[in-house]
């Protein structure tokens, strides 16, 4: 296993880490974790690309790898109240949507490479979130509102960019939709 592929996989055995620190309220410790696990995203996909280590495996795993500790994130914050369910639902529903559309793509020999907008969206995700969890710690003063207010933007901001990113690709896909 190479070492992009290996990055991939500690993302995924770090949700758990960092899901215990966050139900522990352990919210700097779980922010920390949280972080790590993010930089291996951007990691494993510059080695893989720089040394040409691309591999089925990483294709599949780290846009999933993602998910599981973006998702995980969102329904700790569901149970605590500091993001409502009926955003997680468009968000999933979403992934669901474009999931669906690469199944059939993908029955037919088309392979859908991922758009401009739905990296920006897991970007604005990956920025909400670690704020998202700082909030947690319920800092005072004008850091702690600023916070607050920073974290609530990231946080529309990544939706309105998961609505924009579900449509165009279901708009640029339509042909996988023709019976």
């Amino acid at each position: 296993m190479n070492l992009p592929n290996k990055l991939t996989l500690a993302r995924i055995f770090a949700v758990p880490v960092f899901v215990a620190l966050y139900l522990l309220k352990l919210y700097i410790p779980a922010f920390a974790v949280f972080i790590l696990a993010s930089l291996t995203d951007m990691l494993d996909g510059k080695i893989a690309r720089k040394y040409n280590l691309v591999t089925n495996f990483g294709k599949i795993m780290d846009p999933l790898a993602d998910k599981v500790l973006v998702y995980s994130a969102f329904c700790l914050m569901i149970e605590n109240g500091v993001m409502p369910g009926w955003m997680l639902i468009v968000i999933l529903a979403r992934e669901f949507v474009v999931s669906g559309v690469r199944t059939v793509a993908a029955s037919e020999g088309i392979v859908i490479a991922a758009a401009m907008s739905g990296k920006i969206k897991t970007v604005l995700q990956m920025i909400a979130v670690p704020m998202l969890i700082l909030t947690g710690a319920e800092f005072e003063g004008m850091f702690g509102t600023l916070l607050h207010w920073g974290a609530l933007i990231f946080l529309w901001a990544s939706l309105i960019m998961t609505v924009y990113s579900g449509i165009e690709y279901v708009a640029k896909n339509k042909q996988c939709f023709s019976m």
